[in-house]
């Protein structure tokens, strides 16, 4: 759900703050399938490409280089709509401190993967916000929009579709996107409760219709590790 928190640092100078609410459906009949393996021979991928994937990717769709507007993850917070209490908040340490470290020691992929530990009540939210912080680069950000796709194994169990807008040229960003969640059958949430981590996301980020970040999580909704 939501990212990771991860990629490079820029300077803030600016923030602003936007509302969203999901906009997407548990399948994708709307776009034409397409493999994994199809789309990395593609030389962009776009909204359309992801919408059409049936699993979860077992590898991420593009390279943590092609974020050339620097977006910066650095803060999340997951909170229940209707009793408004915190379920998970992460804060990136800050980039002087980041910097310190041996770069050469570094997973590239670091930063772009989250796992969640939530109790099994979390299944039978209805309504949930997420809350992040981000920094950009020098460039300004047309059209930034992030597709979040959820699996339990190979099935679909909700798309979501997010606007960000325009982001200005070294800014730092608040935005709250509201999550509806699916009415899940009961056996459907025991199998999710029994089997941690088999439940996963993929967060796909565009820009200009450009896919410019790939994040993953899975989730274990038993309670514990």
């Amino acid at each position: 759900m939501g990212p990771g928190p991860g990629g490079a640092a820029a300077p803030s100078s600016a923030s602003s703050s936007t509302s969203s609410s999901s906009s997407g459906a548990s399948s994708s009949s709307s776009s034409a399938l397409c493999s994994e393996e199809e789309l990395l021979r593609k030389a962009s991928i776009s909204p359309e490409d992801v919408l059409g994937l049936p699993k979860i990717t077992s590898d991420y769709l593009c390279t943590p280089e092609e974020n050339v507007y620097k977006i910066d993850f650095t803060r999340f917070k997951i909170r229940d709509m209707e009793s408004g209490t915190v379920l998970f908040e992460i804060t990136k340490p800050p980039a002087s401190e980041r910097e310190h470290s041996n770069k050469k020691d570094i997973d590239p992929n670091a930063g772009r993967f989250v796992r969640y530990q939530f109790t099994p009540a979390f299944l039978r939210l209805r309504q949930v916000g997420a809350t992040v912080e981000f920094t950009v680069g020098d460039k300004p950000i047309n059209n930034f929009r992030m597709i979040e796709r959820h699996y339990f194994r190979d099935q679909l169990l909700k798309s979501f579709d997010f606007e960000f807008g325009f982001c200005i040229p070294s800014s730092k960003n608040t935005c709250e996107h509201i999550y509806e969640f699916p009415q899940l059958s009961e056996d459907l949430i025991q199998e999710m409760i029994i089997h941690p981590y088999e439940t996963q996301s993929d967060s796909f980020y565009f820009v200009d219709n450009k896919l410019v970040m790939h994040n993953k999580a899975d989730y274990s909704y038993s309670g514990g590790p």
